[in-house]
């Protein structure tokens, strides 16, 4: 579990540094950017619900004491 969260955050930060390529580089006349962030948000959200379930049916523990 651990690993793919790990996997995730690294696609969901070159995701965010592609965006911001291709916002440097077309001057923000193209949809690139749009895509990357979305995908980033996309990303995220998957990320997010992924943990939520690992809770749910223990995966990841929760605090003790």
């Amino acid at each position: 579990m651990k690993i793919i969260v790990i996997i995730f955050v690294v696609l969901i930060l070159a995701s965010l540094g592609s965006a911001l390529f291709f916002l440097v580089t077309d001057h923000g006349h193209s949809k690139r950017t749009v895509r990357a962030l979305a995908l980033r948000v996309g990303l995220s959200f998957a990320l997010f619900l992924m943990l939520m379930a690992g809770y749910y049916f223990g995966l990841i523990p929760g605090k003790l004491g």
